[in-house]
């Protein structure tokens, strides 16, 4: 009764006070989405819960997970076989207060070396149950699952099990994760959800507006929640900030890039942005590929214009860089465009992608501007999620899967080719 009280009355209270957090959606149409699931925890309050791993260096794994005991120790133990674990790993942990609400221990442990295309079996706190997952191959090929703006209801229930109905390696996340929106239980209840996925595969994320989480005075600092939650490989890659970072898998340098961070040419994100693009070995990673929440180029009447100061801020550099990919979410539907800089197509752009069809309460964006612009190729107000398998240096394969079907259904795939195997792109910069 004495934890039940405080976490009533926090759900009481924001449930008060979400209408004013939320933010106008405009006059765009949505489809009726379906139902909320709240995932409910069953496990005791000493064993894990809301276990998710993510990439840290070339050979390393972060077991973030959740106890309410908080005498739990932060360890891993880890093997190659089930339930030999010949290898131990001990971490931090953190916790964080909003309003009411108390957050459980949230542990945070790196464990590796470990091998590439290696299956690890893995338990946390030294308590069952036992989780496994899956090391990515060191060299091509690779493949990406790709959602944006998941939520939990009913649609993510049905985006998950289509990601899951095909293997892949690492899936990449670009914002928008549990819709808690100040509701720090829908947190919890988002971790337990995804836990049968994120446990099994690297889950690399960045974040999106409704991971804000301020309220005047009361609480004006943001991503609370989200910092402590999910900690990314930032430090790693020379970021001062959780909101931003980069990695390496695979032959393909990806980088996270945070819409809701300061991003002009003065700020911490726009400097460290052009010391990582300097550090790229287009022969190592010949790949290069971008995230990031709100959309810079984008159809949909939905959240019109609210990428653009980003965009003129940072968009050279990418160009310049000669980025392969920027996928999107914010936006709720799936938009495909050409390669693009500056408005104009051009065969040296990056292409761009909007993804933001996972599954979240808002429902679809369903609107898009008329007649449609030359630059976007493909569009479709449906939840789904994407797949970019890279089989190659040169060549990789592009796939959006819509789940208004019983069974994913592959609507829009597209080759690509690496802009680092294109010289006249490179000529180009020459010129420059």
């Amino acid at each position: 009764m004495e934890k039940l009280f405080p976490r009533a009355f926090s759900l009481l209270l924001t449930l008060f006070l979400f209408p004013y957090l939320l933010h106008s959606q405009g006059d765009s149409s949505r489809q009726p989405p379906r139902p909320l699931i709240f995932t409910p925890h069953n496990r005791s309050d000493s064993d894990p819960q809301q276990v998710h791993i993510t990439l840290v260096g070339s050979d390393h794994i972060r077991v973030s997970w959740i106890t309410e005991a908080k005498h739990t120790q932060s360890i891993v133990e880890y093997g190659k076989a089930p339930g030999a674990y010949n290898s131990v790993s001990t971490g931090e942990h953190t916790s964080y207060k909003y309003f009411f609400y108390s957050s459980g221990k949230i542990h945070h442990v790196k464990i590796g070396p470990l091998e590439p295309g290696t299956t690890y079996y893995y338990r946390c706190g030294g308590s069952n149950p036992e989780f496994s997952f899956r090391t990515p191959p060191q060299q091509f090929p690779i493949e990406f699952a790709i959602v944006g703006d998941l939520g939990q209801t009913e649609w993510t229930a049905s985006t998950l099990a289509h990601v899951e109905s095909k293997d892949y390696d690492v899936l990449l996340l670009p914002g928008d994760l549990s819709y808690a929106d100040t509701q720090q239980p829908l947190w919890d209840s988002f971790g337990r959800l995804v836990e049968p996925y994120a446990s099994r595969r690297p889950w690399m994320v960045t974040q999106g507006n409704h991971e804000i989480e301020t309220f005047p005075i009361l609480h004006p600092h943001g991503f609370t929640a989200y910092n402590a939650r999910w900690l990314m490989a930032h430090e790693e890659s020379g970021s001062d900030s959780n909101l931003y970072y980069s990695f390496e898998v695979a032959g393909t340098h990806i980088i996270m890039l945070g819409s809701y961070a300061e991003f002009d040419k003065k700020s911490s994100q726009y400097k460290w942005l052009v010391a990582d693009l300097a550090k790229i070995d287009r022969k190592k990673t010949p790949w290069v590929v971008v995230l990031l929440h709100a959309p810079w180029y984008n159809t949909n009447t939905a959240h019109q214009g609210e990428g653009d100061s980003m965009r003129k801020a940072m968009e050279e550099l990418l160009y310049n860089a000669r980025v392969d990919v920027v996928f999107a979410g914010h936006v709720h539907a799936y938009e495909r465009f050409t390669r693009i800089y500056n408005n104009k197509e051009t065969q040296c752009g990056p292409l761009y992608v909007t993804i933001g069809d996972g599954g979240n309460r808002e429902g679809l964006a369903l609107s898009f501007n008329s007649p449609p612009s030359p630059l976007s190729l493909f569009r479709e107000a449906s939840f789904g999620h994407g797949r970019l398998r890279i089989l190659n240096q040169t060549h990789a394969h592009w796939s959006w899967h819509r789940n208004n079907d019983s069974n994913a259904v592959v609507a829009d795939p597209v080759w690509l080719e690496s802009l680092s195997s294109i010289k006249a792109c490179w000529d180009l910069n020459d010129e420059l």
